[in-house]
Order: C-alpha cells, then sequence, then structure tokens
C-alpha cells in the first residue's frame, strides 16, 4: 500500500476501549490517548485529524471489535488498512523494550504502517456479502468444532463399555446418519441386544437409503466379542442418545448454513467467477473470497501465492544452496482451500491431470505435485479476480512457477 497520507493512526482495538496513536508523515506524534468504544468520539478524532490532510486508518483486528472503528473512519472519508498479527509481532522486536501495553502497540501498529507500508493489508470494501459471510462462515466454524467434541464424546463412552463396538464406527462412519440414528434409538451395548438383530435390522432399513445389513452384522458381531458389563454401562447409555441427538441438530445447523451461504453467494459476482474453474465448488469458493476478498490488496500472483504459503521458499547460505521446500507460513484457510481445489481438479480436470501426472512422473510426491498445481492455478485465479473474467481453459502453454523440490 502507498503511503501518500498526511496523517497515520493505528489503533491497538479493544472490547470496550481502544488506544489511538496518531502520527504525521515524519514521526512526530499529534495524538496518544484511550478512546471508547463509541462513535461519536471516533468520528471527532478522525474529523479533527483530518484538517492536517489525507487520513488513514489502521487497525490490529478488522472483524469483531474492530468493526465500528472501521465503519466510523470510512463514513468519515478515511483511509483504511489493518496489520495482520504475525506483521505485527515481527514488526514489534525492531523497538526498544518488551513490555506489552495498548498505547505501545498503537504506536509501532502506526509506525509500521508509516514505515513500512507493505506490510499492510486493506480492509475489504464494506461489502455487505463479504461481511454476511464472515459472520456465517465464523458461526459454521463454532458448529464444526462443537460436532467434533461431541463425537469425540461419543466415541469415548463408546470406548469405556464397550471397544469392540467403538471400532464399529471407524473415522467419518459415526457422524454419519444412519449411525447417529441408531445410537440415539438404542444408545449402546444394551440397548442393541435388548432389541434383537431383527429389529435393529428392521429400524435400519427404514432409515437408509442403502442395505444396512452388512453394518448390522458387524454390529452383532461386535457385541458376542464381550460378555461382561462394565460397571456404569446404563449411564452411559442414557448420556450417548442425547449427544447422538445433538450431532443430528448440529449437523442440520451446518446444512442451513451451507444453503444460506449458497444463496448469498447466488448473486455475487466474483464468487461465480471462482466457481467457472475446475475443483472450486461454493464452499472452497467462500474460504478464499473471505480469505483475500476481492483479491485487490496483492500486486502479483507471487504476493497472493506467498501470503496462502503455497510459494517456495529457496534455501540458500554462502555459496551453497540446499534446494527449495514448501512454505511453513501462510493463510492457512486460503492453503487448504487452494490444496484442495488443485486436488479435485486433478481428478476431474484433463488438463489439471496432466499437469500433475507429469510432476509425479519427474519424481514428485503427491503432496508435492498438488501444491505444485495449487501454485499454476493460483496464477489463473488472481487473473480471473483482477480482470472479473471467467475461467477458460489454456490454449498455448502456460510458463510454470518455480517448482518446489520432491
Amino acid at each position: 500500500m502507498e503511503n501518500r497520507f498526511a496523517v497515520i493512526i493505528g489503533l491497538d482495538v479493544g472490547k470496550t476501549a481502544h488506544h489511538g496513536c496518531a502520527l504525521d508523515a515524519t514521526g512526530h506524534k499529534l495524538f496518544d490517548k484511550p478512546l471508547p468504544q463509541d462513535e461519536t468520539q471516533l468520528r471527532e478524532l478522525f474529523t479533527s485529524l483530518q484538517e492536517r490532510g489525507e487520513v488513514l486508518m489502521v487497525v490490529d483486528q478488522p472483524n469483531t471489535i474492530g468493526a465500528l472503528p472501521i465503519a466510523v473512519a470510512r463514513d468519515t472519508g478515511c483511509a483504511v488498512a489493518y496489520l495482520p498479527g504475525l506483521a505485527m509481532r515481527k514488526a514489534a522486536d525492531l523497538y526498544p523494550g518488551r513490555s506489552k501495553t495498548d498505547a505501545r502497540d498503537a504506536f509501532i501498529i502506526a509506525d509500521t504502517a508509516r514505515t513500512m507500508p507493505h506490510t499492510l493489508r486493506q480492509v475489504d470494501h464494506d461489502n455487505e456479502v463479504l461481511s454476511a459471510l464472515k459472520v456465517l462462515a465464523g458461526f459454521d466454524e463454532d458448529l464444526a468444532h462443537e460436532t467434533t467434541r461431541a463425537l469425540n464424546r461419543i466415541r469415548s463412552l463408546l470406548t469405556q463399555i464397550h471397544p469392540a463396538l467403538e471400532r464399529v464406527f471407524p473415522g467419518g462412519t459415526l457422524s454419519t446418519d444412519l449411525v447417529l440414528e441408531l445410537l440415539e434409538k438404542f444408545g449402546g451395548p444394551t440397548g442393541f441386544t435388548s432389541a434383537g438383530r431383527g429389529r435393529v435390522l428392521r429400524f435400519a432399513r427404514s432409515h437408509s437409503r442403502r442395505d444396512p445389513s452388512a453394518l448390522v452384522e458387524k454390529i452383532f458381531t461386535a457385541l458376542s466379542e464381550q460378555t461382561v458389563t462394565v460397571p456404569a454401562t446404563a449411564a452411559v447409555e442414557l448420556v450417548i442418545p442425547r449427544v447422538a441427538g445433538q450431532v443430528k441438530e448440529l449437523k442440520a445447523q451446518r446444512a442451513t448454513v451451507a444453503h444460506e451461504v449458497e444463496a448469498m453467494l447466488e448473486d455475487f459476482p466474483l464468487a461465480s467467477v471462482l466457481m467457472s474453474m475446475p475443483g472450486i465448488g461454493i464452499k472452497t469458493a467462500a474460504q478464499i473470497l473471505l480469505a483475500i476478498g476481492d483479491g485487490t490488496g496483492f500486486e502479483t500472483a507471487g504476493h497472493l501465492a506467498a501470503y496462502a504459503g503455497i510459494a517456495p521458499i529457496t534455501r540458500r547460505s554462502g555459496t551453497s544452496i540446499r534446494g527449495e521446500f514448501p512454505a511453513r507460513s501462510g493463510n492457512k484457510r486460503l492453503k487448504n482451500a487452494l490444496f484442495y481445489s488443485a486436488w479435485v481438479a486433478s481428478n476431474h480436470d484433463p488438463i489439471s491431470k496432466a499437469y500433475y501426472d507429469r510432476k509425479r512422473a519427474e519424481g514428485k510426491r503427491h503432496n508435492a505435485a498438488v501444491i505444485c498445481l495449487a501454485r499454476r492455478r493460483c496464477n489463473v485465479i488472481f487473473a480471473m479476480l483482477r480482470n472479473g473474467t471467467y475461467y477458460q481453459p489454456p490454449t498455448a502453454p502456460t510458463p510454470e512457477p518455480t517448482a518446489l523440490a520432491a
């Protein structure tokens, strides 16, 4: 981001109050005081600073507690940006002292924005779709964590009273609709045994489109492997149906959120642009948009790849070059979205599959080959977002980015 501003104010945001530090172009302090989370006082400050020229307001947290200052700054005509957490921590090491105070943090934010404007990221323009998408995505993440905790609870309870039965539901099998229905209805080993194989099979058939005979057979085979009843089995079988019901409700809420996200993105132009590319569906498009917005915060595709953590890093010491290795840093959400979409494309898109197979033939392992493909696709995604154009299959060889070591 170009530093053309007469005043830069760094805001260390908080739940009930912020600390603001305003600097002029030479680094002289113009303001250094706490501020309440209040529109009137924020507006007064921004307006008074604008008397000196164009103002840039920088925060360390653009979402939730930083949303009001950003909205007020924009409404008064100030430019806004944010300093990512990693850049903030690295910049803090350049300043004397190790104290952690709001005043020091606000000064570091403002001075870093003044002296190192390239570290800043643009805050998405107050696009209603992106703002709402962030809220829904955050809620969906919370639901996902709650679902995982509840499933782990069921697995722990089954392991406690009947390990053989727990092994019938490996991996994601435990979260399937049929298994949850069975656990909610029968509870556990005692409930299955009391109901009998025939009744359990009839119930399973009424709640599944596929033939559940194999699953029911595995359940009763596992039940026959343990003859003793572990203490507290009765209490556990009271808890399991309730937790299974919770998982069903959480899954239903996540499905509702997914439909709301899909409906929200239907009329969002950049979503349809992204989804025109093989391997990118509604959820992946949402994750990419949440991570980078419209992509205008990145000068080149290389900057975008570095931010995602899919650009290779060369390790060099003196005259020795040890090679190129995948980055360990980067935006995890964006990296996962780009990796997953590249993997899907390598299975279903002929052009992507050919590129993946070529990298595998060069001796690269699966993950390295997918990362190479993701990096190549990053160039295309950047161009699509910048120009607002739909995906067009390449008609000529595309220059390959620097490849990862196998």
